[in-house]
């Protein structure tokens, strides 16, 4: 596959048949009984007007290898609904065989054996090719393309430049639309300094300029003093004969999941009432044939909103990092609206493409496609551009710090192999009982056999706030943080989720009941050792990314990499999972993976 030039590939592209299933009756095509994965990218075009959308590339520019989730539960309303479906009962519901691509790229089953045959996925440079081809396939004019956040985060060469190498990126690209979270976690001025480079429109609805900073006139650059809004909340695009509104909506939380110092004028929220009330001035005002929403809310939020909410048609969303490949609907008060994402890190590009009659949508088809960067041959503007953003480091990244025997993974509601790694670094180098480690979803992963990479350690750490610390702490205080970040995670009100996997933790075994509310959740807490963890007993933790002010201590990546640089070699990890109390029936889990 990889030999394939690039005139070979688009002739390939031109040979597909068409197909269908129940649970892809609105696709392009049947997506995953196909036999030549190289007929994958030939979709049928289809009505008068095609989004792409990607999201949460956490700037891989390279291509990579990820993992998918083993764990992903849902609750309540949410229990056994995209995206809490994983391993076995994801591929059973998208009827995904044992042993092929798709389940490679959407699943976490026989990762091992799979990476080995089928090597890295995404990568700008193919999803440069890819955007190219869809949208020349389908007509440029008609065609729309949505980033969706996260994008100027999760490299070394993103945060030596303060995101800039991406911005560049995404104008090679010829992205339209974009919005943001991780974005938020530069300075307010290099935000807006990287918006003025960019290319594309940045819309956020949801994000407001204080009261007390807008009386001062403290912050320049505001979109619409009277609403206080610090960005143009939608966008009015023409595609073909039609007219479109983009809505955006940014991470809703992000200054309680990222640090408000960075951005101490800019508040941040759902908004579903300022939402509703923006929808009825846009279909009133300027009468849209299609409403789409650009959001970063992440899945189930999502969802909810577009139950409370009407008048949207499609929610394009990310966050999560989940690889859905169906439009789910959702009922509202005025009709259905459909909700999407496209994964993480450069794995996939979602293709929408709409007929619309009479001024609304008729009918639709969308299809997630993978990105097998050892099908899509690289676009050589964007290739060196690539090769021109990573010279200055290239020794670094590059740069074998030790071996493993194990696959190093991050994604998951609970420990992965990477996030022990971070853990256990933490514990010996700083000299702690015990440590803790956000519930990061961006991060790749390095499989079985390889070389542990300087790049792999900053795909994992990577960021503007990493100082480490080492602080004594309350038995009681480590119960508190367990139960804060559990409540945040499985929360019943989707509104009240921000986001995030739960927090990793080195030296430390606990119990979890999911079901539970608040402060009822974490039990039977203790030390590698088997000691009971005393309510009043003060123990070292060891940590790093604090929210509010800025840590004491060096940052991660050179915590990890002194770690890795003094074992060498990985042969066996002890995964540091909880209990679960509940799980054996819940299809958010792969129990045969679940390691404890």
């Amino acid at each position: 596959m990889s030999s394939l030039n690039r005139r070979e590939f688009f002739y390939l592209l031109s040979i597909l048949g068409l197909g269908g299933t129940q649970v892809f009756a609105k696709s392009h095509k049947k997506l995953y009984g196909i036999d030549k994965l190289e007929d994958y990218y030939n979709l049928e075009n289809f009505g008068n007007a095609r989004f792409l959308h990607i999201t949460d590339t956490h700037a891989q520019l390279m291509p990579v290898y990820f993992r998918e989730p083993s764990v992903n539960l849902g609750y309540g309303s949410n229990f056994g609904k995209p995206p809490h479906i994983v391993g076995s009962n994801f591929a059973k519901r998208y009827g995904i065989t044992s042993g092929s691509k798709m389940e490679y790229a959407l699943t976490c089953l026989n990762y091992d054996d799979n990476a080995k045959r089928f090597n890295r996925v995404g990568g700008f440079a193919q999803i440069k090719t890819l955007v190219e081809h869809l949208s020349g396939n389908f007509g440029k004019d008609k065609t729309l393309f949505l980033d969706g956040g996260d994008t100027w985060q999760g490299s070394w060469t993103s945060l030596q430049t303060r995101g800039k190498d991406m911005v560049e990126a995404l104008n090679i690209l010829g992205v339209d639309v974009c919005t943001g979270h991780w974005e938020f976690t530069y300075t307010q001025q290099e935000i807006m300094d990287n918006i003025k480079l960019l290319k594309s429109e940045f819309i956020a609805q949801n994000v407001f300029v204080k009261e007390e900073a807008l009386m001062e006139g403290s912050v320049a650059n505001v979109f619409d003093e009277d609403s206080g809004r610090m960005f143009k909340p939608y966008t009015m695009k023409k595609m073909g004969n039609n007219r479109v509104a983009v809505i955006g909506q940014a991470f809703p939380y992000t200054t309680i999941a990222n640090p408000q110092r960075f951005i101490p004028n800019w508040s941040f929220g759902i908004k579903p009432e300022e939402m509703q009330e923006l929808i009825n001035t846009i279909q009133e005002k300027q009468k849209p044939d299609a409403i789409i929403c650009l959001s970063h809310n992440g899945y189930d939020v999502d969802k909810k909103m577009a139950e409370v909410v009407s008048g949207i048609d499609f929610i394009l969303g990310g966050h999560t990092h989940d690889g859905v490949p169906e439009a789910y609907p959702v009922k509202n008060a005025a009709g259905t609206t459909y909700v999407m994402n496209s994964g993480s890190n450069g794995k996939f590009i979602s293709v929408l493409d709409l007929e619309i009659k009479n001024k609304k949508v008729t009918d639709f088809r969308y299809t997630l496609l993978p990105v097998f960067s050892d099908i899509v041959p690289e676009d050589k503007v964007m290739k060196a551009y690539i090769e021109t953003v990573r010279a200055p480091y290239k020794a670094l990244l590059e740069k074998k710090i030790a071996t493993t025997d194990e696959t190093l993974y991050r994604r998951g509601n609970f420990n992965g192999t990477f996030d022990q790694i971070i853990c256990d670094a933490l514990r010996e180098v700083k000299g702690a009982d015990i440590s803790m480690s956000p519930g990061f979803r961006w991060g790749t992963s390095v499989p079985m056999g390889q070389a542990i990479t300087f790049e792999d350690i900053a795909t994992q750490t990577a960021m503007t706030y990493p100082e480490t610390y080492l602080r004594e702490v309350k038995g009681s205080d480590i119960h508190l943080i367990l139960e804060d970040v559990a409540d945040n995670l499985f929360n019943e009100d989707p509104f009240m989720q921000q986001g995030g996997d739960m927090v990793r933790t080195g030296g430390l075994s606990y119990t979890i009941d999911p079901m539970k509310k608040i402060g009822q959740r974490i039990t039977n807490l203790k030390l590698s050792s088997g000691q009971e963890i005393e309510a009043a007993k003060v123990y070292k933790l060891a940590g790093w990314s604090t929210v509010g002010s800025q840590s004491e201590g060096e940052p991660i990546w050179d915590t990890v990499s002194k770690y890795l640089e003094d074992h060498k070699h990985i042969k066996s990890i002890k995964l540091e999972s909880p209990d679960i109390i509940g799980v054996k029936d819940n299809p958010g889990i792969e129990l045969s993976l679940y390691k404890r």
